[in-house]
This record gives C-alpha cells, sequence and structure tokens, in this order.
C-alpha cells in the first residue's frame, strides 16, 4: 500500500476544526439533508437491517402512531396520499438521524447539527455515515438545509471515508 492508504484506527475522517463552519447552524440550517442517490427498495432494506443489526436505538412511525419496523418494500409502497412515516435512529444517546421515506430511489435523512458539535459528535457522524456508505457501496451527502444537490461532505466510497467536498466557509 502507498502512502497514506492505511486508516488507522481511531483517527477521525474530518477534524472538528477544519469542519465545524459546516456544523454551524447559523450558515448551514438547523436540519441539514443527508441522502444516498440513486438507490433500491434492496438498499432501503439494507439500511434497516443495518439499524437492526448494530443494535442501534430508533423508532419508526406514521403520524402520531409508533409501530414495529416495517419492511423497506411495505413502507415504500404505500398509497401516495398516506402520510409520509419516519424512522428515528439514533446511533448514540445524543445523536439523533430521522429518515424519512419519501422516495424508493433515495435514502433520505435529517440530523440536527445543534447535536453534532466538537469532535465527538463529529466522529459519531461520520462513523454513521461511513457504516451506511459501507452497507451500501455507495456514497452519503451532506447538504445544507435547503441547498439540494451541493453536499458539502459525505462518505467517500473510493477512500472508504467521510471527505469534504466542498471549501471550508470562512465567516
Amino acid at each position: 500500500m502507498g502512502r497514506g492508504a492505511v486508516q488507522h484506527v481511531g483517527v477521525a475522517d474530518l477534524l472538528w476544526d477544519d469542519v465545524s463552519c459546516f456544523f454551524d447552524p447559523d450558515l448551514m440550517g438547523s436540519l441539514p439533508d443527508v441522502r444516498v442517490p440513486d438507490v433500491s427498495v434492496e438498499d432501503w432494506q439494507s439500511v434497516l437491517d443495518l439499524v437492526a443489526e448494530k443494535g442501534w436505538r430508533c423508532q419508526y412511525s406514521e403520524g402520531e402512531t409508533v409501530l414495529p419496523v416495517p419492511r423497506a418494500e411495505d413502507v415504500l409502497s404505500r398509497p401516495a396520499d398516506a402520510e409520509c412515516p419516519d424512522l428515528r435512529v439514533w446511533p448514540t444517546a445524543d445523536v439523533l438521524a430521522i429518515f424519512r421515506f419519501h422516495a424508493d430511489d433515495e435514502v433520505d435523512f435529517d440530523v440536527d447539527l445543534r447535536e453534532l458539535q466538537g469532535q465527538e459528535r463529529l466522529d459519531v457522524f461520520c462513523g454513521f455515515l461511513r457504516e451506511i456508505g459501507r452497507r451500501l457501496g455507495k456514497p452519503v451527502l451532506m447538504d445544507p438545509e435547503g441547498d439540494y444537490g451541493h453536499p458539502v461532505l459525505g462518505f467517500d466510497v473510493e477512500a472508504d471515508r467521510v471527505v469534504l467536498l466542498a471549501e471550508p466557509l470562512v465567516r
């Protein structure tokens, strides 16, 4: 392996001091969009399976009704006028991701940047993106809230880590 090709266990994908601007709710919106484009119903199911395998605490609901987590094909084949369900996933007790089942060709979820402050929480977030990206073999991208299609960071399949996709903002 060439120099730099080895990823050391415990080494952060991103350093807080380098990326903190992308976690500033005033600059990015407090709920950026995180997404995996070009997926299938099977990919959605892989994400649901990953949540169960990792033992991450989760809660599936349709409106105010909490239900057992269904199969992806069932939730994604609901009538067009049905309320959009969500799956709340806590990779750790104090970090929440809310998956929305808007489309069968894109896994999308929200995170609250106010929960992702500091290196420790950044590492949890990067680890979560890595787990999803590795499971699906696809990039996991984070766009600023309301700025879909302009990712600032994401899991890079080739690099097998979370990388910057935009230049850090200067205030």
